[in-house]
């Protein structure tokens, strides 16, 4: 079960907004390179967009659209906003009783929490359970650390290793 901290805040559908105004910024909600990299997202996993977030991996600035498939398969699509590129496809799984993630766990969920926390502390505010690309499983923890930064936080789920920690900028929608 993906789970989910319903704060007041969700209600507005944006989160993380940081430094950046991202109703006028060109990287904001319906930009011409958001459209762009939406179209191209659209293109790998026809459906419907859930969610969208903007980051910077690394120096990067990327949209990762979590899009609910034609065939009710939920996927994390990222796009690299410049060159308007797909960088990742992720498949999202309900539950880390999925046989996908069940067969590659070998850190429980309170272990990885605790992980992603030590790294960034904070409140986490929705955890994911997902399939890389190689087939690795991980836990993707969005926290909001008490210095009010958004971070997106992956733990591998078989070595407790983080694979990634990216800052996040904006979110519109939510599951």
């Amino acid at each position: 079960m993906r789970v989910s901290l319903c704060l007041s805040v969700f209600l507005t559908g944006s989160v993380f907004a940081g430094g950046m105004d991202h109703k006028s910024d060109r990287y904001s909600y319906q930009s011409e390179l958001y459209l762009a990299c939406e179209k191209s997202a659209l293109n790998v996993h026809a459906g419907k967009v859930l969610k969208v977030e903007f980051k910077f991996e690394g120096v990067q600035p990327t949209y990762e659209f979590d899009i609910r498939a034609l065939d009710g398969v939920d996927w994390d699509v990222t796009c690299d906003s410049e060159k308007n590129k797909i960088i990742e496809i992720e498949e999202e799984v309900p539950s880390v009783y999925h046989p996908l993630f069940l067969d590659r766990k070998r850190i429980d969920e309170k272990q990885a929490r605790a992980i992603a926390l030590d790294a960034w502390p904070g409140d986490i505010l929705e955890i994911e359970y997902e399939i890389e690309p190689d087939g690795a499983a991980s836990y993707e923890f969005d926290i909001h650390t008490f210095k009010g930064v958004g971070m997106k936080v992956e733990v591998d789920a078989s070595t407790g290793e983080i694979v990634e920690q990216n800052e996040e900028i904006w979110q519109e929608g939510y599951e």
